[in-house]
């Protein structure tokens, strides 16, 4: 596709279109394709992102034909999509969508896909890019990729196109299963190509941050050890586990959240300022902080698994991890995970990063919280200030994206009596347009070739070699018969991680 002669490539106010392509989406029938790909490519197709030569074909294991799927495929937009569902839209949308049913160990299945794409150039003008998102169990990884290989459908030389896929977390299981899968992936694709995606790094609060520190002189000459107390990364979800029972029992909290969501967002508050936003100069900040993040040395005080027990949530009675549908009467796997980490750099020596996260706590909750030192002197009498805290600046990820800032100021009187007061920016406020969905944002960056929001290998690497040690730590637990922390659902996880806090002299915030 040729460039605008009138239009400087790195404007990024102007809308970015793809080239023609393909989106492949193996495993469309699934919960991630119909809740999250499918809304997002409909909202790109509103928003008028998409290119006339796009074709969303889906795969699985289903006796389905092109009508069966466009009318899932219209459910599923009408029921998840952001924007507002339009038939104009609709209409021109499903005359690009295409169902091609078969198994992953299908050899004929494989070729007709691979013939299918050849035939889209033709039919569709899609130029020979394609796009291959794996919505599928990492165990079927290995023969996909395979399939592709074998067929040809992963080399960019004989397609004539670009090809690219997209590999949903989680990146393996340990450090060594990671490295197995990284290196299957890149067998067949070349490094450039390969995505892994993280949708916490699609949201616009997560980008934001970096606005935040990069964009302003007012936080980065004090985003440092001698200005900052401590940093406290949580991740709360009020929901159980779902219908996710078989995934969970495998995978625990620390592997589902803490090895890549908040260790990414860790890595975007301690990161040093890139020499561009480009996706290399990113990667390479960000590893500097990844590589120099130790497990705790003392894993019984500074690590805390729980589990929740029955409780109350939202004024209804819940009941425990154990008694969910195909969890193990006798399970020890985590639902709550609590660390403390340190980044071994100059800027943030002796700063601590708390991070936590878990299932049934009182409320949905993401943020980043930057807890600042206090005034080394007060003027100020001892009961003028009782009610006065330390300083927080508070990157809300989800909901109510936004940030908060929390100072002392003097309460209106004739007695100088200071409390603490927040002022708050909200997205939803301050911008008239809405954020896009995480998905629909990083769907894009696909199509587009983008991969500043998408993890390296590297860096799946690195967090590994963080998580590593906390899990052996824990299975020598479960190997003792040493059951997780209970806490009950509704409250915000177990005393054992309060009382991490309170070794070290501080206490988690309350969101």
């Amino acid at each position: 596709m040729s460039q605008n002669p009138l239009r400087d490539p790195r404007d990024r106010r102007l809308p970015r279109v793809p080239d023609p392509c393909v989106l492949v989406v193996f495993g469309v029938t699934g919960d991630l394709a119909r809740k999250k790909l499918i809304p997002a490519v409909y909202d790109l197709a509103n928003r008028g992102l998409l290119p006339p030569g796009f074709v969303l074909l889906g795969f699985a294991r289903r006796d389905w034909g092109d009508g069966d799927f466009e009318e899932m495929a219209k459910e599923a937009a009408e029921k998840g999509a952001r924007t507002e569902f339009r038939d104009d839209v609709w209409q021109r949308l499903q005359e690009a969508i295409k169902f091609l049913p078969g198994s992953f160990d299908d050899d004929m299945a494989f070729d007709t896909l691979a013939s299918t794409l050849t035939d889209l150039d033709a039919s569709h003008g899609t130029q020979g890019n394609a796009a291959f998102y794996l919505s599928i169990p990492p165990a079927a990884f290995p023969t996909v990729l395979q399939q592709m290989q074998r067929t040809g459908m992963a080399d960019n030389r004989t397609s004539g196109g670009w090809r690219r896929v997209v590999v949903e977390k989680p990146f393996g299981h340990d450090l060594a299963s990671s490295q197995e899968l990284n290196k299957l992936v890149d067998d067949v694709f070349t490094a450039r190509d390969v995505f892994r995606i993280d949708h916490y790094l699609g949201k616009e609060t997560v980008q934001n941050l970096l606005a935040l520190r990069f964009a302003n002189t007012l936080f980065e000459p004090i985003w440092n050890a001698h200005h900052i107390d401590s940093v406290q990364i949580t991740m709360a979800e009020d929901v159980g586990i779902e219908s996710r029972a078989g995934f969970y029992e495998e995978t625990g909290a620390a592997r589902d959240v803490l090895q890549n969501h908040l260790l990414q967002l860790m890595a975007l508050t301690a990161m040093e300022e890139p020499s561009s936003f480009d996706a290399e100069a990113l990667r390479i900040e960000k590893r500097k902080v990844l590589g120099t993040i130790k497990p705790p040395k003392d894993l019984a005080a500074y690590t805390v698994r729980g589990q929740y027990d029955q409780g109350w949530l939202a004024g209804q009675r819940v009941q425990g991890y154990r008694a969910e549908k195909d969890v193990a009467a006798d399970s020890r796997t985590e639902t709550y995970a609590a660390v403390r980490l340190e980044v071994e750099t100059r800027r943030w020596a002796g700063v601590p990063f708390y991070l936590r996260t878990g299932k049934r706590l009182p409320r949905r909750v993401t943020e980043i919280a930057v807890v600042f030192r206090k005034a080394p002197h007060l003027p100020f009498s001892k009961t003028d200030t009782e009610e006065l805290g330390a300083n927080q600046l508070v990157v809300r990820v989800q909901p109510d994206e936004g940030m908060t800032l929390r100072f002392g100021s003097k309460v209106p009187g004739s007695q100088m009596e200071v409390r603490d007061v927040a002022m708050d920016f909200l997205y939803g406020e301050a911008f008239t347009e809405s954020s896009p969905e995480a998905y629909e944002r990083l769907l894009l960056d696909v199509l587009l070739g983008d991969a500043s929001l998408f993890p390296h290998n590297a860096e799946v690497e690195d967090s590994w070699r963080v998580i590593d040690p906390i899990e052996h730590y824990w299975a020598e637990q479960n190997e003792q018969g040493k059951d997780p922390e209970l806490y009950r659902a509704g409250e915000w996880g177990p005393v054992a991680a309060d009382e991490m806090l309170a070794r070290d002299g501080r206490s988690w915030r309350r969101p």
